[in-house]
């Protein structure tokens, strides 16, 4: 026998199929799908059997060294899948396989995870008469429970010689039984009855057809009992779901809703879950116990049969699109992909879609599908606009006094308060007031970020770190000064100042495990009236009593060098504010702006998406943006600038010749031209149709493959121009 083996190697130059022979021993064992131990070289690398065949063209070939797993741990449909994500992202194919598996999976982590047992006890039919008072005790726990079975906790308080001479008499039976490392809590369940306008939208909804659906609802307005629903509908006809959320700090009340309605059937996954949890989740869909999963971007290539439908929630997120590693994927897109595979519907919901999404839906590309009210009936929150030109001249302070008197208002009356500042850390970078010095990372050439807990200067790209010296580097003198303003800050400002109780939410809280789980559930139990923090406040997060939102910069996104700014400005301010009024209480938004007249600012102040779109829309079609012109965007990159520079303007050339009716920009340096010691330059591409491009922007890849010098990255619809 031989078989055809892709290896996990990433490099382009060995991105085949490579013919090994198989050992008698191994020939029963292997299916396509499954990983096996091959030499490739000189060493010994894990690959994924891609083919099967009786004979091979290439003389000499290698056996196998060993089978790695009994199961296939990509089935056909991901095999498919991962040809489908190469041809459209021109990546390399086993870089798309790899990031369908959880890290316990890969060979290139060398992780050696096993399953977890616990053991559990059940009570055999027995003559129970010969038996003493503490070994009764034990048996009555288990007549008295519901349970088919009692564990270990169950049976802590009882006697260990009583319970061990039990199973010795095997009066009771032990048994070994996999424990799962993820443990989802047991949640009191009231199905909630859908409105009128929630029932229309469900009915619309067709199952059992491929279908690409938009629900446009406002934020309060009952979308994912909607979503709940729809699951309920396609597990009665004893199919799958796959339901996805953009931030992981989503995941804990989501699963939490979903674990109340639907328990013991959902199986969860993103990134913040260990490799033993990851690994158990993937296992517990590979096995069909999971009818559900729920998870961030990559959870769309969770192996379950029979799909039903693939919810897709808060679609506007750049965080479904991966683009900071290849393949450079659209999680969306992946699942109309997977959707037509099983003719099932996709879902995509949010308060405030992309324009380019909505556009799809007005030319019936996409079904509309629309929630106009709050599911309570409640109206949405009242907002005003503080003009911080005024407040900065009558004070020096960061927070209006407008802002800071509503905040004390609703402490005062036991309310709770989100506030949103776009931007982590204590001051967004130091400057000598003396000589003008700014510390700088020497790797990215960008300012350092001050974070005050540890008195470090840290780079958000790379990494990097240094302590903040008492006297500036350059003049000597003691005149650094800290400029802008992060999280720390505000919060040290709320804390000290004025004695309110503060939970912050940034990156820096919620590195460790449970943290999103911990603060949200503090700020539920009302251990802190304030919760302050950078855009994972902004989605999802749904707290009866919060009765103000305060949005302290919402300028800072307006002034990203990007066409989308004015829409994530826009999607920010409605998200955001979506979180104020959610229960009975009367909700109220702030924001602070130094813009008070953008348009951006007024339509999300009167809560006007249409007519952003409208003038957003003029904006786009006059500069050749989309939903008018593709995007396309090549980063050449690598250590001597001269070098790529002159490629840069090789592959401008290349383009120019062989496009037409295409617009073609740069080579320009990029945001951040210089990122951990690379060079980097952009070419952008406008056209209209894709399809010309592919094999041009291929032979291009192709020609690179191999040069050390240089590094070719295409994205195709980027979602950021950086």
């Amino acid at each position: 026998m031989v078989i055809g083996v892709l290896v996990e190697i990433t490099n382009k130059n060995v991105d085949k199929i490579f013919d090994y022979l198989v050992p008698k021993e191994y020939i029963e064992k292997i299916k396509i799908g499954i990983r096996v131990n091959v030499l490739f070289g000189k060493r010994k690398v894990e690959g994924f059997v891609i083919d099967i065949k009786n004979k091979s063209e290439v003389d000499n070939l290698k056996y196998i060294d060993s089978i790695v797993d009994d199961e296939v741990v990509l089935n056909s449909e991901l095999l498919e899948l991962g040809k489908y994500i190469k041809e459209k992202t021109l990546s390399s194919l086993i870089s798309c396989y790899q990031i369908m598996l959880p890290k316990a999976l890969k060979a290139s982590y060398n992780t050696n995870i096993n399953k977890k047992y616990k053991k559990i006890y059940l009570l055999n039919d027995y003559n129970y008469n010969n038996i003493n008072e503490k070994q009764k005790k034990i048996i009555d726990l288990f007549k008295i429970s519901n349970k088919k079975y009692l564990d270990s906790n169950d049976l802590k308080n009882t006697s260990k010689s009583s319970l061990n001479t039990l199973i010795k008499k095997d009066i009771i039976k032990v048994i070994k039984q996999e424990d799962y490392r993820f443990n989802y809590k047991d949640y009191q369940y009231e199905k909630k009855i859908l409105n009128k306008d929630q029932k229309i939208i469900v009915d619309n909804i067709k199952l059992n057809k491929y279908n690409k659906y938009l629900l446009y609802g406002v934020t309060g307005s009952g979308k994912t009992e909607v979503y709940l629903e729809i699951i309920e509908k396609v597990l009665n006809m004893g199919k799958t779901a796959i339901f996805l959320v953009p931030e992981i700090s989503l995941t804990p009340q989501m699963i939490e809703r979903f674990s109340k309605r639907f328990p013991n059937i959902i199986s969860t996954l993103h990134s913040r879950l260990s490799n033993g949890e990851k690994y158990d989740e993937w296992r517990k869909v590979e096995s069909n116990k999971a009818k559900i999963v729920i998870g961030a971007r990559s959870a769309i290539f969770s192996p379950l049969e029979n799909i039903g439908v693939i919810i897709i929630d808060e679609e506007h997120s750049t965080s479904y699109k991966q683009e900071d590693k290849n393949p450079k994927y659209n999680a969306i897109d992946i699942a109309f992909k997977r959707a037509k595979t099983h003719n099932c519907p996709v879902i995509l919901g949010s308060a405030t879609p992309t324009i380019e999404d909505f556009i799809k839906a007005k030319k019936n590309i996409y079904k509309l599908l629309v929630l106009e009210k709050r599911a309570n009936q409640k109206a949405l929150p009242k907002v005003e606009i503080i003009d911080m030109n005024k407040e900065i001249k009558n004070s020096n302070n960061y927070i209006s006094k407008y802002l800071i008197d509503e905040i004390i208002k609703r402490v005062e009356k036991d309310e709770q308060v989100i506030l949103l500042l776009n931007r982590r850390g204590y001051s967004n970078f130091v400057m000598c007031k003396n000589c003008g010095y700014t510390y700088k990372c020497p790797n990215c050439d960008i300012s350092l970020t001050l974070h005050k807990t540890n008195n470090i200067l840290r780079c958000h790209y790379c990494g990097y770190g240094t302590s903040l010296d008492k006297t500036c580097p350059k003049c000597h003198e003691m005149s650094l000064n800290n400029l802008g303003v992060g999280t720390q800050k505000i919060e040290e400002y709320l804390s000290n100042n004025l004695g309110l109780s503060v939970i912050r939410m940034d990156y820096d809280t919620t590195t460790k495990k449970g943290s999103y789980e911990k603060i949200l559930e503090d700020f539920k139990n009302k251990k802190a009236h304030i919760l302050l923090g950078t855009q994972v406040v902004a989605k999802g997060l749904d707290f009866k009593d919060v009765s103000l939102v305060g949005i302290i910069n919402a300028d800072t996104s307006l002034n990203i060098p990007d066409f989308r700014s004015s829409e994530y400005t826009y999607q920010l301010i409605s998200q955001t504010s979506g979180r104020s009024g959610r229960g009975d209480i009367e909700g109220k938004v702030i924001i602070q702006t130094f813009n008070p007249d953008n348009y951006t600012i007024l339509c999300a102040k009167d809560h006007n998406y249409i007519k952003f779109i409208e003038n957003e829309l003029k904006i786009r079609k006059e500069l050749k943006y989309p939903p008018y012109y593709y995007l396309t965007s090549i980063k050449i990159s690598g250590k001597d600038f001269k070098y790529i520079y002159n490629e840069a303007i090789k592959i401008k050339n290349i383009l120019t010749k062989n496009l037409n009716n295409t617009i073609i920009l740069g080579p320009t340096t990029s945001f951040i031209f210089k990122l951990n010691n690379i060079y980097r330059y952009n070419i952008i591409i406008k056209n209209k149709d894709n399809n010309i491009l592919y094999p041009i922007l291929k032979e291009i890849d192709n020609h690179y493959i191999g040069n050390n010098k240089i590094h070719i990255d295409i994205n195709f619809n980027p979602t950021r121009m950086d």
